[in-house]
């Protein structure tokens, strides 16, 4: 018989069990069904975790040799990345030596220049080191709550500080704790110097941009973009040359006498977690005349709430009472 003729099924006795695409449905939908079950209800968990457990020896070993590899690699890489920092360290070391020699002598010829001008010694502030909490809850303000209270020697409108600049002034003293309030605060207020200029002024927060404002400044006023500003000492609060924000734009209007200046905090209270407790300028200056008993009680440059205001709009008095 020829080959062309011959059936290539096979004869119907050996046709046995389902067809090969019955076949594959079966076992895709079992796939499918083992699937879902195992992440429902995590049925080869148990399984999973036996193998894990008999496979750590020889992952273990297996991986050896390459982290032998890498811990060479490392040694010598972190060798010579010690030798860079220790001869970056050194070389700051000697830089600040020299600094230190110079502020030295600087010293010393302020202070024989104040001797000789009749003027009495600069004022030497005293510090309290803090560590930030948290946020205070309301979120309408903004303010942190630090880890020094009254029971540490915290007072009423005590300046605060990290290593940027100023960060903003104690408004609440509990016997733990106390509350700052920052100086981008809706509420707050600095008098400022531009170092460029000498020119006075006061600078406001702004909560909702996270910035501040230097307000009431003439529309002609030399102030420019990249100015810094420092505390001016006026206050009786904040002493005098701590950075406190750079100009970040100068917008003169012609319908406004005033120019609205934008200012950028150089303090980052969102990423400063240790500050520094400054006592308030008042404390250490000599007392008022009798004259001036009167007005004792406010701040320096204390006005209306729309003219220009202290150091902060949440500034102590002498007495150590909140306004």
């Amino acid at each position: 018989m020829p080959l062309a003729t011959l059936e290539r099924s096979p004869p119907p006795f050996f046709k046995q069990g389902p067809s090969a695409f019955t076949r594959l449905m079966f076992y895709a939908a079992l796939a499918v069904l083992l699937m879902v079950a195992d992440s429902r209800w995590k049925m080869t968990q148990p399984l999973r975790g036996a193998i894990a457990t008999g496979l750590q020896p020889i992952q273990f070993a297996l991986l050896t040799p390459v982290r032998a590899w890498d811990n060479v690699v490392h040694y010598f890489s972190g060798m010579d990345e010690a030798r860079a920092v220790q001869a970056r360290a050194q070389l700051q070391l000697t830089q600040q030596a020299e600094r230190v020699v110079r502020m030295s002598q600087l010293e010393r010829e302020n202070a024989r220049l104040r001797a000789l001008l009749g003027l009495r010694p600069r004022i030497e502030v005293q510090t309290e080191a803090a560590e930030i909490l948290f946020d205070a809850p309301d979120p309408f303000t903004r303010k942190v709550v630090i880890d020094r209270g009254s029971s540490h020697g915290v007072a009423l409108g005590s300046p605060v500080i990290d290593e940027t600049g100023v960060l903003g002034q104690v408004t609440q003293v509990f016997p733990l704790t106390s509350e700052v309030t920052l100086v981008t605060d809706k509420d707050a207020a600095v008098p400022v110097i531009n170092v460029r200029t000498q020119q006075r002024g006061v600078a406001y927060g702004q909560p909702q941009s996270r910035g501040m404002e230097l307000r009431f400044m003439a529309g002609n006023a030399d102030v420019q973009a990249g100015d810094e500003l420092q505390t001016s000492g006026l206050d009786g609060i904040y002493p005098s040359g701590l950075p406190v924000a750079k100009v970040l734009h100068v917008e003169r209007r012609a319908d406004s006498a005033f120019a609205r200046i934008s200012l950028k905090p150089l303090s980052s209270p969102d990423s400063t977690h240790h500050v520094l407790l400054l006592a308030p300028a008042s404390t250490q200056m000599p007392e008022r005349p009798l004259g001036a008993a009167s007005s004792a009680s406010l701040p320096v440059t204390g006005q209306s709430k729309g003219g220009l205001r202290a150091a902060s709009s949440v500034s102590v008095s002498r007495s150590g009472e909140r306004p």
